[in-house]
């Protein structure tokens, strides 16, 4: 006796099926329409099917039988193993393990429990549902494997976070013979880059060449993906230029390691050479270049990438609109930047962080508290980098018992547990208020052991405040924990030289030479067009050094005239007080002034950017320097934003 219809077909009428030309198709309408449920129950046995068949040709009830029968492919097993495939695909789609379970059942039941492809499909749906050990074991326990197999899992453990099983695999495929292809190797250089390993990067990249596959864009884009993260450029750039073809994302992959590399100079040039060669830049290509300006500080040209994303229709969604909310806020533009986030479509707590990071970078402490407030007011919920902001633009203001409020707030009210980069900041935050004492009590009082960044901080501090005894002993633990970061050494180099003590100051450069650490050579550089300058003390290798120096001359001799008197304790040298006062006025922010005076409209904003903080003289001169050429000065340097206008100084002397 013939079984009643299931529920699912006996729901399809006539018009719904004649439009169907097969039973596969019919079959696939089911799976879309009413589940993997129905679907399974047609596939619990091998017979099944041809019976259901029957029951679709009854309801059919049309002269296009032969026809059905013909597009069947008169083998019935293709046509069960579609409707197992649908049904996995349905439970991927889904994410319904429970669903995906019963039909894996069924197949090892059935005459499925060894087909490759149909065990590859039920790999996939257990990594879609989350269950990675799963995925493991009925690949374990699959008597065939393919190629894809090996990648599949591959790229699973890669994607969830186990990168090393992922490459732990490799070297069992290829020992069972399994040959590698363009996927699979790409699989691998992700494992490889979530890593950053190199070393199994360049393996990997021997091994391509070995099969014949680092042709392949996929390949070759992964490859320079892996090489731009672990810092190797030249490599990166040297694959690059070998690809026969390139994609947006081999462009995007270098330009990116440009950027991190803050080789902002080459990330332009590279954007430029993607337009000309009919690339289409994207989303990523823009954060990316305009990451590029942000750091470099080139606004003028990050101006004309924002002109570039208007003209093509880019929407201000995601990360664009942060990134250029950040360019303009880290060239120094803080207006333009307010101006691009009440532009943006959707503000999230990131869009705010970008903001409040802004206004931390220029001081800017009471907009950024006023803005947190409003913040808060629109229901978005701060997290752990919202308070850094905070705390960062207390620390600049010497906000100290508003810092300290917001630091027990964020764990108080917020649940959210302080970092180690929360902790610098607090140091830092009563250091530069000249409470030394506290802060030292704040560092023993860290749970977790501190790292040097903590410990810099406390040594800056001490410079700061001339407290010899506090700094030789952070110094000490800087040593400890970081000798090889040239800056600790100048500081305590600098604070010997102020207090007069020569052999101390000898020992300091003996330990660098020991330790084989070379200090950080001061430079600066100011954007005049598409063209940046760079600037270093005693520069004279600018073809217009001569006006250069005769230009701070006369801006020197005029500013000596309303007040300002050299400070020569900034320059860390046992001679004449008259040759470190030339040693002085050659220092390289100076030298990029003259060149903008020279080279940019008179009552123009001059922008200028410097590697390390700015010495004490140059932030003097600089104050009267606005006054004797009626502009606004504004310095970047490490640790934040200077607007110099009218003869004062927006840090307020408090940096």
């Amino acid at each position: 006796m013939r079984r009643s219809t299931p529920f699912c077909l006996r729901k399809l009428s006539y018009n719904d099926l004649k439009g169907f030309i097969s039973v596969r198709e019919c079959h696939e309408h089911i799976s879309t329409s009413f589940g993997t449920r129905a679907v399974c129950r047609l596939s619990t046995k091998p017979n099944v099917l041809e019976c259901e068949e029957e029951r679709l040709l009854d309801a059919f009830q049309t002269h296009d039988q032969d026809l059905l029968l013909k597009s069947s492919d008169s083998g019935t097993k293709n046509q069960r193993a579609l409707v197992v495939e649908r049904g996995l695909k349905r439970c991927m789609e889904l994410g319904d393990i429970r669903e995906g379970r019963i039909v894996h059942a069924n197949v090892l039941a059935s005459e499925f429990k060894d087909d490759t492809i149909i065990l590859n499909n039920i790999i996939q749906m257990y990594v879609k549902c989350g269950n990675l050990d799963e995925a493991r074991k009925c690949f374990n326990e699959m008597p065939y494997k393919d190629t894809f197999t090996w990648t599949s899992m591959i790229i699973a453990y890669t994607h969830n976070g186990r990168p090393e099983e992922g490459l732990s695999l490799f070297p069992k495929m290829l020992c069972l013979g399994f040959k590698p292809n363009k996927f699979t190797f790409s699989s691998l250089l992700k494992a490889s880059n979530t890593i950053r390993s190199a070393k199994h990067g360049m393996h990997i990249h021997t091994l391509c060449i070995k099969y014949g596959c680092d042709s392949s864009v996929y390949v070759g884009t992964s490859l320079v993906d892996l090489y731009a993260r672990c810092g190797l450029m030249n490599e990166a750039q040297s694959v690059f230029d070998g690809l026969v073809s390139k994609n947006e994302v081999s462009w995007n992959a270098l330009m990116a390691g440009h950027a991190r590399k803050e080789r902002g100079e080459e990330t332009l040039s590279l954007f430029q050479r993607m337009k000309r060669e009919d690339f289409e830049p994207n989303d990523f290509t823009y954060s990316t270049v305009l990451n590029a300006c942000a750091n470099t500080g080139v606004l003028e040209q990050g101006k004309c990438i924002h002109a570039h994303v208007i003209k093509y229709g880019v929407k201000l969604i995601a990360f664009v609109g942060h990134t250029l909310l950040h360019m303009y806020a880290k060239c120094g533009s803080v207006e333009e930047a307010e101006k691009v986030f009440t532009r943006l479509m959707v503000r999230d707590v990131v869009s705010w962080n970008s903001l409040l990071t802004g206004y931390a970078q220029h001081g800017l402490v009471h907009r950024s508290l006023e803005q947190f407030d409003n913040m808060l007011k629109t229901g978005i919920q701060p997290n752990a980098v919202t308070f850094l902001c905070l705390l960062t633009s207390c620390s600049h203001a010497g906000f100290v018992k508003q810092g300290l409020y917001y630091f027990k707030m964020m764990k108080k009210t917020y649940g959210l547990d302080p970092k180690i980069e929360h902790y610098v900041t607090i140091v830092d935050l009563l250091g530069r208020a000249g409470k030394l004492d506290q802060a030292l009590r704040f560092i023993t009082d860290i749970p977790m052991d501190p790292v040097a960044e903590i410990w810099k901080c406390l040594l800056g501090a001490c410079r700061m405040h001339r407290n010899m005894e506090l700094g030789v002993y952070a110094a000490e633990r800087v040593f400890e924990l970081d000798p090889y970061d040239s800056g600790p050494y100048v500081i305590l180099a600098n604070m010997y030289a102020l207090a007069g003590r020569r052999n101390d100051v000898a020992k300091v450069r003996k330990m660098m030479k020991d330790c084989r650490v070379r200090k950080e050579p001061a430079c600066s550089w100011v954007e005049i067009g598409n063209s940046v300058h760079v600037f270093v003390a005693d520069d004279d290798t600018h073809p217009q050094s001569k006006e250069i120096y005769e230009m701070w001359d006369c801006i020197c001799a005029k500013i000596k005239g309303i007040g300002y008197v050299p400070d020569i304790s900034h320059v860390l040298l046992f001679v004449e007080e008259h040759e470190r006062e030339v040693k002085l006025q050659h220092h390289s922010e100076k030298l990029a002034l003259a060149f903008a005076c020279l080279n940019t409209p008179p009552k123009s904003t001059i922008r200028i950017k410097k590697n390390i903080r700015v010495c004490g003289d140059c932030h003097s001169a600089f104050k009267f320097a606005s006054i004797v050429i009626e502009r606004e000065i504004v310095v970047r340097d490490t640790n934040r934003f200077h607007h110099f206008q009218n003869g004062s100084c927006s840090c307020r002397d408090y940096w």
